[in-house]
């Protein structure tokens, strides 16, 4: 077995860790509230029979988004994005890059591609040899071209394809926390100020507490950010550098508004929106635009290749 080898399967052992962790916590405050808090602490039946249907029902739909969020694959550039071979030939064989520039806006000229790098160039990716579309970078630990960016709470790449579910693990995983501290709060006070004598019930029920407020204020900040992206329709490195078109780059050039830019990632059903179901518009590889400039003989050759799909975008005079 190659060293190189060997280090790529480390490495992807290891990236299971983040997830080994948080299942094994979720595990235990299962246990925790359960057992030692519902079955053990509390007297009352009405009250214990409440606490576990609402409790039962947001660690459904906290543990359903997560792993839709985990096992989801995520959506690569189709094979229109592939260089045909003759052109991919004569780019390997050709060192000028302006050379190699002109093969490429060649190619793209039949792409919905309207991102540009900084320096005004086609965004190709010689990882996985393809012509990179609009809003996707290559994810060195996937080892793919993706959309947002690789988290290691799910191992996995966080992209079209499961961004919504990832929105929703996030959601899902704050209100879980709610819960609990709401819930356990009463017996927290109780065993702190000796209210109720010391049983093993004690420590797991203090902790409870503890673990689920310090989750929540966590996972509440990275909530709220990607509420805000979603919001601005905008993919984590689009905040930080500003999508490139042929007019300049533009941080708003892919916001629609915040209800689109909201139906964007959850789809134009509301009904849809809280379930962890793919209800995302587009397709991945072509995005609605704001204000950009384009060749008009290549937004004429991307309409007829799309059909119905299209490229929906006004033109900036």
């Amino acid at each position: 077995m190659a060293p190189s080898h060997a280090l790529r399967c480390c490495k992807r052992a290891l990236n299971w860790v983040p997830v080994l962790f948080i299942n094994l916590v979720v595990g235990w405050s299962y246990y925790a509230y359960v057992v030692e808090l519902c079955v053990y602490t509390i007297p009352n039946n009405a009250e214990r029979i409440s606490y576990l249907v609402i409790f039962h029902i947001f660690f459904f739909m906290f543990t359903w988004s997560y792993w839709k969020t985990i096992c989801s694959r995520p959506s690569g550039p189709s094979k229109a994005f592939c260089l045909p071979r003759a052109e991919k030939e004569l780019y390997e064989r050709e060192e000028r890059a302006e050379a190699q520039q002109e093969i490429l806006k060649k190619v793209a000229r039949n792409l919905p591609v309207y991102t540009r790098t900084a320096g005004g160039a086609i965004r190709y990716c010689h990882s996985c040899q393809v012509i990179k579309p609009d809003r996707c970078h290559h994810c060195s630990t996937c080892e793919i071209i993706s959309h947002i960016m690789f988290s290691f709470r799910v191992n996995n790449c966080v992209g079209f394809s499961n961004y919504k579910y990832f929105v929703l693990f996030l959601a899902y995983a704050s209100l879980y926390c709610v819960v609990i501290c709401a819930t356990v709060i009463q017996y927290f006070i109780k065993f702190w100020t000796k209210q109720l004598p010391d049983t093993h019930a004690k420590f797991h029920i203090l902790f409870l507490f503890f673990v689920a407020a310090l989750f929540f204020i966590s996972i509440l900040s990275l909530l709220s950010y990607h509420l805000w992206l979603v919001g601005k329709n905008r993919t984590t490195i689009e905040a930080f550098r500003a999508p490139v078109f042929a007019n300049g780059p533009d941080k708003n050039g892919f916001s629609l508004g915040f209800s689109r830019n909201v139906a964007e990632v959850f789809g134009d059903r509301a009904k849809y929106w809280i379930f962890p179901v793919f209800s995302s518009l587009g397709d991945g590889h072509s995005f609605l635009t704001r204000l950009v400039h384009i060749d008009p003989e290549q937004a004429k050759s991307v309409l007829q290749q799309n059909g119905k799909r299209l490229v929906f975008m006004y033109l900036f005079i």
